[in-house]
């Protein structure tokens, strides 16, 4: 066995990241190779894996990406291979973000084909979007052509819908081909043209391992199934390998990883196995006198937790304790007072603290920041995606916008300029009182001052309002601000002025600078903007695009319209990073999934909703029709016990990850009522039952 080659396997904490760090100091210390290609699965860890490859001494050369960030680099940068192979037209590839995407798919597929799929389940036109959708990014993750999508429904559904299939399939492919001919590319396209028509290709191949002379993976356990075909170009090169798996991780599977699959590659390395860390409930060594090893296998706490969900009689240990009430605000509240106490206590610290639930909403979010933040306690939601819509300063400039281009009068009205004339003038520092139109005013101005139209609303002189004498000085100057600045755009998009770039963006950019630029902005609302002008350049890229092929022919003011509409449906969100960062002193809020991405690790845990039936399935997240494109798929359809094995199996495998990321306690916060007044009988409810009470609580484990 080629001791180059190594397969690092173990549960969570287990070592497996820096044992993949360390065989790539090793390797590039002891062979030619130059440049190692370092895979991470998403963003946030390649980040993490980054920093910690930049403290080996001395470091190796390394290209550090993502399988999808990998895939969109090598066919924008072997482009001119895959418009030879396919015949297209000289177009540079634009790629379209997965809002846009939807946004276009939904006016280039005609109603027929959603009639034709609502008589197999009777959906929205924007859901089936959705699906039809993610089945074109399942079926190029898995190296399933296209052409096949159709009889891989037939077989997997148990109803009989052959035209359904076939005018589904039809559909996707026209998609694909309206897209390449535009020069446009989504994540399914990027990632078919490279398994397809690039990675067979033997001159890409050889530039592949002339550029890369090794390669390096971790976590492959959340990769897709080509990723495996794209690994075994090294490996049957003989070049240096390594690669980090997890037997129970499989965080992404029914999002487009192949678990299974990628495991084959350990028959061709040296595979190194390692235990669990001692120092987390589902890690207790043998060392601790209450879970002795048994039968030569670690005993934990997770295995214990998965057995007393397998109907085992045995106990649970007194680290997991519960908090039960009735109705889920009472939770809630019960929660936040519980990590009050602990903190002001002294018991434990905001940063050693997570809550976690399969489905986090809005409002838990809300009233646990707020009852916690009146004690002086931060609060951090892990990647909390908001709509950008959600914000009072994104909606304000999309209203501006509409008082600039003509045409936009429907999408107005006077509440709307209300909040406009308030966020616009919210003063920036003590010498900026002079400027300030407060909620009542600005209703008044709003109602005497705002001239509706469908083509051309606009905001009338401040001396429209009979008694705008009462206003006073401060929001008559803020007020003429606005108008002037108005007036300046207005002109600007009427009048031909070639220095001018009439863009959306351009506005945009204009009003942020012109009405922003002088506040004090936190972190938060600075990511907001960054991520609607990033939205904007993205929109209007493709937008020139499609004028440029003929495609699009109207009007710039009903592009705006459409962009306006777009972000008002909240389909695009805001994923702000601030920059003072406060995770290291504050309670961190997260989803399971989201927390387990993240490799996050915390003293104590908080499973809310602990009663949910979100937590059947380990509340994971399956896209439609996923299972149909694993490659150990059958090809016959799921049954009802297949499905009830692979959620058990599911729920085993986020227990053990979890409870891996836990070092003292879990409480399991129960409400008998869920929000909607429905009695919560999950999974989870034997745990809660069997679990002590803080009352009870006799002290975590040594």
């Amino acid at each position: 066995m080629n001791s180059s080659l190594r397969w690092f396997s173990g549960p969570v904490r287990s070592g497996k990241t820096t044992a993949l760090i360390d065989h790539l100091a090793l390797e590039s210390q002891v062979t030619d190779a130059s440049n190692f290609l370092v895979f991470a699965v998403n963003g946030d860890n390649r980040q993490r894996l980054m920093q910690k490859i930049a403290l080996i001494t001395p470091h190796p050369t390394v290209t550090s990406t993502t399988p999808l960030g990998f895939f969109e680099d090598e066919v924008v940068l072997f482009w001119p291979l895959i418009t030879e192979a396919l015949q297209l037209k000289a177009h540079f590839p634009v790629r379209l973000r997965p809002e846009t995407e939807q946004a276009l798919a939904i006016q280039f597929w005609n109603d027929a084909v959603w009639e034709q799929l609502r008589q197999f389940e009777n959906l929205s036109c924007e859901r089936w979007v959705r699906r039809v959708l993610d089945l074109l990014q399942l079926a190029a993750f898995s190296g399933t052509p296209l052409e096949e999508i159709p009889d891989r429904l037939q077989q997997g559904f148990v109803h009989d819908q052959p035209k359904t299939w076939e005018i589904l399939g039809q559909s996707l492919i026209q998609w694909r081909n309206w897209c390449l001919d535009n020069g446009l590319l989504t994540y399914g396209l990027i990632t078919e043209l490279f398994w397809r028509y690039l990675l067979p290709n033997p001159t890409y191949r050889g530039h592949l391992l002339q550029r890369f002379q090794g390669i390096m993976a971790d976590d492959v356990d959340s990769y897709p199934a080509i990723t495996r075909s794209l690994f075994e170009v090294w490996l049957e090169a003989g070049h240096p390998a390594g690669f980090t798996f997890n037997p129970e991780g499989a965080i992404r599977l029914g999002l487009g990883a192949d678990p299974n699959h990628l495991l084959g590659l350990c028959e061709r390395c040296q595979v190194i196995s390692l235990t669990p860390a001692a120092y987390s409930l589902g890690g207790a060594t043998a060392a601790n006198e209450a879970f002795p090893m048994e039968a030569g296998r670690w005993s934990t706490i997770s295995s214990t937790v998965i057995d007393f969900l397998s109907h085992a009689s045995v106990a649970l240990p007194d680290s997991i304790v519960s908090l039960r009430t009735s109705s889920r605000a009472q939770l809630l509240r019960q929660t936040a007072e519980t990590i009050i106490d602990a903190v002001q206590s002294g018991e434990v610290e905001p940063r050693d603290i997570a809550v976690i639930g399969p489905g986090l909403d809005t409002i838990a979010r809300y009233t646990l920041r707020e009852i916690l933040a009146r004690q002086g306690i931060a609060v951090e939601s892990l990647q909390d995606q908001r709509p950008l819509n959600s914000t009072a300063m994104v909606r304000a400039l999309l209203t501006l916008l509409t008082l600039v281009y003509p045409g936009l009068g429907r999408l107005v009205d006077q509440e709307q300029i209300a909040e406009m004339l308030v966020v616009l003038t919210t003063p920036t520092s003590d010498s900026d009182q002079a400027e300030l139109i407060d909620p009542v005013r600005a209703g008044l101005l709003a109602d005497y001052c705002f001239q509706a139209h469908p083509e051309q609303p606009r905001l009338l002189p401040i001396e429209s309002f009979p008694r705008w004498d009462r206003l006073g000085h401060q929001a008559t100057v803020a007020y003429n601000r606005i108008l002037s600045w108005l007036a300046q755009q207005t002109v600007a998009t009427t009048v031909q002025q070639p220095y001018l770039t009439l863009s959306p963006v351009f506005i945009l950019d204009r009003a942020i600078q012109h009405f922003f630029s002088a506040q004090v902005l936190s972190f938060d609302q600075l990511s907001v903007l960054r991520e609607l002008i990033e939205t904007a350049q993205h929109y209007w890229e493709v937008d020139t695009r499609l004028r440029q092929t003929q495609t699009r022919t109207e009007p710039m003011a009903v592009t705006v319209g459409q962009f306006i509409a777009l972000l008002r449906q909240g389909t695009i969100t805001a994923n702000p990073y601030p920059v003072n960062h406060q995770g290291h002193q504050a309670v961190m809020l997260s989803t399971t999934f989201q927390y387990r991405m993240a490799r996050q690790v915390h003293r104590w845990h908080f499973w809310l909703d602990a009663g949910s039936a979100l937590w059947h399935g380990g509340g994971a997240v399956v896209l439609w029709g996923a299972p149909f494109f694993l490659q150990s798929w059958s090809g016959d359809p799921l049954t009802v016990d297949d499905e009830l094995v692979q959620d058990q199996q599911q729920l085993e495998r986020l227990m053990q990850d979890l409870l891996g990321r836990v070092t003292e306690r879990v409480y399991l916060c129960y409400s008998e009522l869920s929000v909607s007044g429905q009695e919560q009988a999950g999974p989870l409810l034997p745990l809660v039952d069997a679990a002590a009470s803080p009352l009870n609580y006799s002290g975590i484990m040594a």
